[in-house]
């Protein structure tokens, strides 16, 4: 299961640390904690938040890229059937889809609540995942 550390949480919704807490301190984000006893949020709960919410995602990729159509987001839905499997991204407002090998999910380690970034050409999305930030595990 993905867990964010909060800074890391802030930094995907484009908000504060301070946001985020006062989200946790809310209830609005579950709160746990990681082996070392810092406060973590549950990727699938920020999943949850953010679907359906406007404002996209800063790229936390720090790849340059010639393609423009491109869309940070978190993983809302994931469905692995045999060889083939449908990925849901939510970036800002826009849902994004799309279908590729159940092995390119597995090379990726994706899961509800990854953050990642799809680019579109034409029909194709490509969908990449930034390196990974110090977290919880």
């Amino acid at each position: 299961m993905t867990t964010l550390r909060i800074r890391d949480a802030a930094r995907y919704l484009g908000v504060s640390d301070d946001t985020v807490r006062r989200l946790v301190d809310a209830g609005t984000l579950p709160r746990s904690e990681d082996p070392s006893g810092r406060t973590v949020v549950e990727g699938r709960d920020l999943a949850a938040y953010v679907r359906g919410r406007d404002g996209g995602l800063d790229d936390p990729s720090g790849v340059r890229s010639s393609a423009r159509n491109r869309f940070v987001g978190i993983v809302t839905d994931l469905v692995v059937e045999g060889v083939v499997a449908q990925v849901e991204l939510q970036a800002g407002p826009n849902r994004v889809v799309s279908l590729m090998t159940a092995e390119a999910v597995r090379d990726l380690g994706l899961e509800v609540g990854s953050v990642a970034v799809a680019s579109v050409k034409a029909t194709m999305v490509t969908v990449e995942v930034p390196e990974q930030p110090e977290r919880a595990r």
